[in-house]
């Protein structure tokens, strides 16, 4: 999730509130494809979710491009609450029960310790998504093109960068990631909601945050550090503070940004040169 939306932002400057409603929309395609064999449900899905990300990007994004960071923060606030709203109309307010491949909830013994087979499908899935994220950006001429963008849109536009492309190239990126998550959230939860995006959105904006707004791998690092601040946080706090635990987590967050603002990863674009 910090993957996705950190990508955004280092091209666009712009934190993308509606990132979680590609989470949404990623559920809610696997659940009506399910009858499907699962290759072609997966294919699907990410299809669906890039084509709404690409639309998002050239009707709700690419004409305020340019305009001042708050329109686009609006704007994306705007993007996410109407498609909320859609979802609401088409299929109700309340979840709905939907397990993609019911075989994850088998748990694995392994000296003693009990494991779900989801823990390491996620763990596969989001080595996977990251090694390949780092591969396009340092292997691939577009990968170079998206980190020129990222530097200065201006200055890649003026070196012949076709920055529209890079941008809506990112919008897929982002809508690919944001499918992995859909995936594997909607395992964990068992069902799918319109809202099912706003929790992990959160989340993983904090983590990004934490990490270093526009670095890739601070968002990373950021993601881990959150996970297993949250896990250390299950394991030692008392058993009635535990439905509290997010509330200690984002206090433990903030306390880490006052003793550093700019996040774990500094971000040289961001800087200010003299």
């Amino acid at each position: 999730m910090a993957l996705g939306i950190g990508l955004i932002f280092g091209i666009m400057r712009l934190i993308n509130f509606a990132h979680g409603e590609m989470v949404m929309a990623g559920g809610y395609a696997m659940a009506l494809l399910v009858t499907l064999p699962a290759p072609l449900v997966i294919l699907a899905a990410i299809i669906i979710v890039v084509s709404l990300a690409l639309t998002i990007e050239k009707i709700a994004f690419r004409p305020l491009r340019g305009n001042d960071p708050a329109t686009l923060l609006v704007a994306s606030f705007t993007v996410s609450y109407f498609l909320q709203n859609v979802a609401l109309m088409i299929f109700g307010g309340r979840p709905l029960p939907f397990t993609f491949a019911p075989g994850l909830s088998e748990i694995y013994e392994f000296a003693g310790l009990r494991v779900p087979l989801l823990q390491f499908v996620s763990l596969g899935l989001t080595v996977f998504a990251l090694v390949g994220l780092a591969l396009v950006l340092k292997r691939t001429s577009i990968g170079i093109q998206l980190r020129a963008a990222a530097e200065d849109v201006v200055t890649a536009r003026l070196s012949g960068i076709r920055v529209n492309r890079v941008i809506a190239l990112a919008f897929a990126l982002s809508a690919v990631l944001a499918w992995v998550v859909s995936l594997i959230y909607s395992a964990q939860i068992g069902q799918i909601s319109p809202t099912m995006g706003v929790r992990p959105l959160i989340i993983g904006f904090v983590a990004t945050i934490l990490g270093g707004l526009g670095s890739l791998a601070g968002a990373a690092l950021g993601g881990f550090v959150v996970g297993v601040v949250s896990v250390l946080l299950e394991i030692f706090l008392p058993a009635e503070t535990r439905p509290f635990r997010e509330a200690f987590l984002f206090g433990i967050v903030f306390l880490m940004l006052v003793i550093r603002p700019e996040g774990l990863v500094r971000v040289r674009a961001l800087q200010e040169r003299v």
